[in-house]
């Protein structure tokens, strides 16, 4: 149950930017799990909509706030999407139900057309009329999403769009702090859009350095930081941290915060993910160069680390050698090193050396057996990274089996990243933390 107060911070994209004085401090944000289709592991966090005039038949919830109403929608996490878009009305013949919809003439069309749009050569260009045939006097500006689960490209309607975190203090509790935002987001998806996402998501929560992702429009006294903590399991709840902090993820009241060690990101020409300098992964004191040129990725759609082949081939016969003593298994795609977990007809738990990324300024990421190993069925557990073939873009991609129940800061304003490595060394976890007290 959720008790509002009067601490709400309001930001109007694009119109003016106001905000209450109030010290700093952190909203929280539920974090789910899902199993896709594909059977990917991949992650939501929920956001309020404000209504349109035409209901959506695929959203049954209506939250009021005050005299308003909103639906609530659950996002696939992103942190690599250039902007926010979802399910706002049934997809039809016209457009007549698009609330506030961005026009052709406006520069946030064309921003979302070119340097902040959507990059894949199997997408059509947008025009003006692509998506409806009357609308061709430039009231609508079509744009292309591509779907993170399919990569399959659509087309949506950019809106002035509002949306609001019922949200609460980091105090291990719900303090309800309310974060309205006025956004250009989208609707008027194609009906195949969101039919591989999992059940109940309806659209890209995109938390990536683009200036139309959210980070960008979190103000003061909500800094543009975000820390992320990815649960390991599907029936428990992680945390999206906005904010600087503190991050109290369980009734310790210790600050995550201090767990933390920092890199800077990387800048990428291409991309408005997240980028870290590796310099080289260590397993048992025997260390794997990375390449100088190379880039390395953090992703939340990728289920595994992906490796290049060079460096997985290293990995792989260093991984093997310093787990002889653990019985081998035959191989289990996409896995190529596997181990035999049963014992006299009995499944027990295995535990392997730490891998060590040691980051461009001597910064160490462990990497335990929690996060590196892979139970795939009751007998067999796998080295939890993939061959990511010999000429992949990016030599290192840090999947998200790699970051459950890690506390992860993207700090924006300084272009640092923030990592814990595992905090269930620390005898916590990212699904401590306890929605259902609530904090005055």
């Amino acid at each position: 149950m959720l008790v509002l107060i009067q601490v709400i911070a309001t930001i109007l994209a694009f119109i003016c930017h106001e905000h209450v004085a109030i010290a700093s401090f952190s909203l929280v944000v539920p974090v789910n799990k899902h199993a896709s289709a594909a059977a990917n592991a991949l992650y939501s966090a929920h956001a309020y909509f404000y209504k349109p005039q035409y209901p959506n038949p695929r959203i049954s919830t209506t939250t009021y706030f005050g005299n308003d109403q909103y639906v609530q929608q659950s996002l696939l996490i992103d942190i690599d999407a250039p902007f926010i878009w979802h399910s706002s009305y049934p997809h039809q013949e016209s457009c007549e139900a698009c609330p506030n919809p961005v026009t052709c003439g406006e520069f946030q069309c064309t921003d979302l057309r070119t340097a902040f749009s959507y990059q894949s050569p199997s997408c059509p260009l947008p025009t003006n009329h692509s998506m409806y045939d009357e609308y061709n006097d430039c009231e609508v500006c079509p744009v292309n999403v591509i779907s993170p689960v399919t990569g399959e490209c659509s087309q949506v309607i950019p809106t002035f769009d509002q949306f609001m975190f019922t949200s609460s203090y980091s105090g291990s509790g719900i303090l309800s702090s309310d974060l309205y935002v006025t956004y250009p987001v989208t609707g008027s998806t194609a009906p195949w859009t969101f039919d591989p996402f999992p059940s109940n998501v309806l659209g890209v929560m995109a938390l990536s350095s683009s200036p139309y992702a959210l980070p960008a429009y979190l103000r003061n006294p909500i800094n543009r930081i975000i820390a992320l903590c990815l649960p390991s399991n599907i029936s428990t709840t992680g945390v999206l941290f906005l904010g600087n902090g503190p991050y109290y993820i369980d009734q310790s009241y210790v600050d995550a915060m201090g767990l933390l060690s920092y890199t800077m990101l990387v800048k990428h020409p291409k991309s408005f993910g997240y980028f870290i300098g590796v310099n080289a992964i260590v397993i048992k004191n025997k260390s794997i160069i990375v390449p100088n040129n190379a880039t390395t990725k953090i992703s939340t759609l990728d289920p595994y680390t992906k490796l290049r082949t060079d460096i997985y081939n290293d990995v792989v016969r260093r991984f093997s050698k310093v787990t002889k003593r653990i019985p081998p298994a035959k191989s289990v795609a996409p896995f190529g090193l596997c181990f035999n977990t049963t014992v006299n007809g009995t499944t027990v738990g295995i535990k392997v050396p730490d891998i060590d990324l040691i980051l461009q300024d001597g910064k160490k990421w462990t990497i335990s057996t929690a996060n590196s190993i892979k139970q795939v069925t009751e007998d067999v557990a796998c080295l939890a990274v993939v061959d990511g073939g010999p000429t992949s873009e990016h030599a290192i991609v840090i999947g998200t089996h790699q970051l459950e129940d890690n506390l992860l800061m993207f700090n924006l304003e300084n272009s640092t990243f923030g990592f814990s490595s595992s905090l269930l060394r620390n005898q916590t976890s990212c699904s401590n933390y306890d929605f259902s007290v609530v904090y005055n």
